[in-house]
């Protein structure tokens, strides 16, 4: 059935090659992804929504406000059961880095089952007041949409790529009525060098997500009215840049000591009982926590700047301004905990959301202190708006999908310019400490990151030693006469042989004139072993090291060629600096194919 299906698929391709270019069917499927990426993006919001509304509102019981303590642990358990049940043959994993490690070593492959599993997931983390944000799992989805297509219709690497990239783009477009900000979080993101022929797709498939997401979800996510910004102004967002910028360094320093923490509780369950118990108290003691917190967002840029404290057991004292900000100080970083600890015990979601409420809150913390010296007054919802442009650029390294972001769901066009700002400048303080963002680093660690900073590098990690071994060398046994083997020797056309025991193990290697030489002068030739002759290899390869590695071997001992064993001395073959440098070209002719 599979063949025929495969048979099928080849002959449908051969066909549409012969009626439309390959360019012109990609912008077909670009726009089918952003079509099912809107569903998917609508969707998402629709189920979060609904469980929110169901528990905060609809339910009604005389002692539900004891269980806000236990509903983030049920989300979260809720996650982690159906990760366990429902996804059993692949690894079920979270947040972009898996997404930007696909792209760079497993040839854009994104499993198909997060297309729902993500959706599902999210929808009951949040839903139950994970406090995450629903952007990073709907970018999985969109992209595992595209990913999908592309595998299914049999297209190359580079078409592939694009599909998921259109996926990712689609999802943001969707998620936040925001095209333009889903195409820049691509390239800046996904695809750091592209031309204007791959703009086209991300193009088309952004407008159509944010076109199908806005028929079936019409709530708008921030309203926000502004007479625009003053000049005198500028040196206090310079100044919310920066604190903005240290506390993003602050926030990926605790990302790895939380993580760090969960890594430490081996049993599944164990996680959630800690992370679950912990997120349900700061809930309870902080409302803002809950879900994404973006009606915290809303508020404060109506002007109810008590709500941050309103709504929680400490309301009785929010005629004290001093208290408000304190409370909201401690808020900001109880966020930066309480998301982490919600994805280090199993729950599924992003920073995307959090990023943007912390980042808000401290716009307004900053412009609320400010006005209550009397000495200047600032506009606080232009701050809030800035803070969250600001915090999102900085911690996802990402600057430009910050401010279209931004610019695009508060309408704050005006404010491009203090938008540029606060950007520009808390990234630059998060990126002189920390060259690699939260998502990136583990990869760049490992030597799997794609960059475009270092091509060579970038080229390299893309290839598999495993995959670039030559076999075809002679192997000999320690103790076997020469003699015996000179026929295929002769054959080999290679001027060196592998030498081994009966249990495959490296032993050395010979050079084919060395044995020419002995065999003629020597008249025991016929008593002649490869033991004789044989020299201990300059340097070794493991069939786990990388590429620049072996280079840099190749290149420190002077050699062409160098043994390849694994990790318990078994032979494994040859590998040679033509196979590497040949499939170095056809790896730079296949990007720039894609680039174009």
């Amino acid at each position: 059935m599979h063949v025929r299906l495969v048979d099928y698929l080849d002959s449908v391709n051969r066909y549409r090659k012969q009626k439309i270019s390959n360019r012109n069917f990609l912008i077909v499927l670009a726009i089918i992804v952003g079509i099912l990426a809107g569903l998917a993006a609508a969707l998402l919001k629709s189920m979060t929504h609904t469980i929110e509304d169901f528990l905060q509102s609809d339910w009604q019981w005389k002692y539900k406000y004891y269980l806000y303590l236990f509903f983030p642990l049920t989300g979260i358990l809720l996650t982690v059961l159906y990760v366990k049940y429902f996804i059993r043959r692949t690894k079920f994993e979270t947040g972009l880095t898996p997404l930007l490690y696909a792209i760079s070593k497993k040839s854009s492959r994104v499993e198909t089952h997060n297309v729902y599993s993500q959706i599902i997931t999210s929808a009951i983390t949040v839903g139950f007041g994970g406090s995450v944000g629903l952007e990073a799992p709907i970018v999985t989805s969109g992209s595992a949409i595209g990913s999908s297509l592309g595998r299914f219709l049999g297209l190359s690497y580079k078409e592939i790529t694009m599909l998921l990239a259109c996926g990712a783009a689609a999802g943001i477009a969707g998620a936040f009525n925001s095209p333009i900000a889903g195409i820049v979080f691509a390239i800046e993101v996904l695809l750091p060098e592209f031309t204007i022929p791959a703009f086209i797709p991300l193009l088309l498939s952004a407008a159509t997500a944010a076109v199908v997401a806005r028929i079936f979800y019409t709530q708008q996510l921030f309203f926000l009215v502004t007479e625009g910004w003053e000049v005198n102004a500028l040196f206090f967002y310079v100044l919310l840049a920066v604190f903005i910028g240290l506390f993003s360094i602050y926030f990926t320093k605790v990302n790895y000591l939380v993580k760090n923490f969960f890594y430490g509780i081996n049993h599944p369950y164990k996680k959630v009982l800690t992370g679950g118990l912990l997120l349900g108290l700061m809930v309870f003691l902080f409302p803002t926590l809950y879900g994404e917190g973006y009606i915290t967002i809303k508020n404060l840029l109506k002007g109810d700047y008590l709500n941050v404290i309103n709504n929680s057991i400490f309301s009785g004292y929010n005629g004290y301004p001093s208290l408000v900000i304190l409370f909201t100080l401690i808020t900001i970083f109880a966020k930066s905990i309480a998301t982490l600890v919600t994805l280090g015990s199993g729950g599924n979601g992003g920073t995307f959301a959090p990023s943007l409420i912390m980042g808000g809150l401290m716009g307004f913390v900053f412009a609320y202190s400010v006005n209550l010296t009397g000495l200047v007054h600032l506009n606080t919802s232009n701050f809030i708006v800035a803070g969250m442009a600001a915090a999102l650029s900085s911690i996802m390294h990402a600057p430009l999908t910050g401010i279209f972001l931004i610019a695009e769901i508060t309408g704050g066009y005006v404010l491009m310019v203090p938008l540029m700002i606060t950007s520009a400048i808390s990234y630059m303080i998060n990126r002189s400490v920390q060259k690699h963002s939260m998502y990136t680093k583990a990869l760049a660690d490992k030597g799997e990151l794609l960059s475009y900073e270092d091509k060579d590098t970038t080229v390299l990690n893309q290839m598999k030693l495993r995959y670039l071994i030559e076999k075809d060398y002679v192997q000999l046994l320690e103790d076997e006469l020469l003699s015996t083997r000179m026929p295929d020797i002769l054959k080999s056309q290679r001027n060196i042989c592998a030498v081994v025991d009966a249990r495959q193990d490296f032993k050395g290697l010979i050079y084919v004139e060395e044995i020419f030489s002995e065999m003629m002068k020597n008249p025991d030739k016929e008593l002649l072993t490869a033991h004789h002759l044989v020299h201990t290899a300059l340097k070794l390869i493991n069939i786990n090291d990388d590429l620049k590695s072996v280079l840099g071997k190749m290149e420190e001992d002077r050699v062409w060629v160098l043994p390849v064993v694994d990790s318990e001395n078994t032979f494994k073959g040859f590998v040679s600096k033509t196979s590497i440098f040949n499939k170095y070209r056809a790896l730079l002719m296949r990007q720039a194919d894609y680039m174009g």
